[in-house]
């Protein structure tokens, strides 16, 4: 069974960092381009299921929609 996580990929100075939006644990991937990082969080999200699988409570609600926001904090 396929399932579709949003994830956010940030661009750094040194590379690309991606994490899946709803999955609880820590599930981060990471590469050299846009690509290399989903490549390894999809790597990343398959491992974690595999240890934890639904039952383990590795699935929240499912996400609808992500936003991006800025908040400036003095």
């Amino acid at each position: 069974m396929k399932r579709v996580f949003k994830v956010i990929i940030e661009k750094h100075s040194d590379g690309y960092v991606a994490y899946p939006v709803g999955l609880k644990g820590v599930v981060v991937g990471q590469g050299d381009t846009y690509e290399a990082a989903l490549a390894d969080v999809k790597s990343a999200i398959r491992f974690h299921l595999e240890t934890f699988g639904d039952e383990g409570g590795a699935i929240e609600d499912a996400v609808l929609d992500v936003f991006l926001g800025e908040a400036e904090v003095a």
